[in-house]
């Protein structure tokens, strides 16, 4: 795996899409979140599920919170861009209106979203870029994991045996990104959406 085509052409241009995938634990939230604060143009989705909030989660920034019936009704209308049901449990998915509102503004959109969800956007949009997030190597990613503390051992190798799978869907991406550090990361991605060059912070 190598992270020098996230300086590529693509950055040449603004990206009205990205969807941003990889193996459990490899940082994608970490990485979303920073592009959120450092580049307030760039749009990232907020997606709905039926999962009850968690402490200190706000309604509409973190997730938007729906009732079972609410999410069947976007589902079945042909509202949902892509969707999942998580762990066997909860259903998670982005609101197709929100994201092609935010295109027609021009601007950016950011999907961060699992392997599954970003399949069924390549469907549907396949114009996107779609970029793969991926570990240094595979003894970063467990440790990282590990180093959650949030799971039993038991959850840890479920997930782990996932990101074999996941890992193993690198090649169905346009892009790989390294997540050696989020810094680093986070300027590739956004060279990758389009950002100006000005407004990318520089790295060290």
């Amino acid at each position: 795996m190598t992270g020098e085509s996230a300086t590529g052409a693509e950055g040449a241009r603004r990206v009205p899409v990205t969807v941003l995938a990889g193996p459990t634990a490899v940082g994608k939230g970490t990485v979303s979140a920073a592009m959120r604060a450092r580049f307030p143009d760039v749009w990232l989705s907020v997606s709905a599920t039926t999962r009850p909030p968690r402490p200190g989660e706000i309604d509409g920034v973190h997730y938007s919170f729906v009732s079972e019936e609410e999410f069947t009704r976007l589902v079945e209308s042909g509202q949902m861009l892509e969707w999942a049901v998580v762990h066997g449990r909860h259903r998670y998915g982005t609101p197709r209106a929100a994201v092609e509102q935010k295109i027609a503004q021009h601007r950016p959109v950011l999907l961060e979203i699992d392997l599954a969800g970003a399949r069924q956007v390549r469907e549907s949009m396949p114009e996107a870029l779609f970029v793969f997030l991926a570990p240094p190597d595979w003894e970063t990613l467990v440790h990282r994991l590990v180093g959650r503390g949030t799971e039993s051992a038991e959850e840890r190798e479920r997930r782990l045996a996932t990101a074999r799978v996941e890992l193993a869907a690198e090649s169905e991406f346009d892009v790989t990104i390294v997540n050696d550090t989020i810094e680093d990361a986070t300027n590739r991605l956004a060279t990758l959406i389009g950002i100006p060059p000005a407004s990318a912070p520089a790295d060290d």
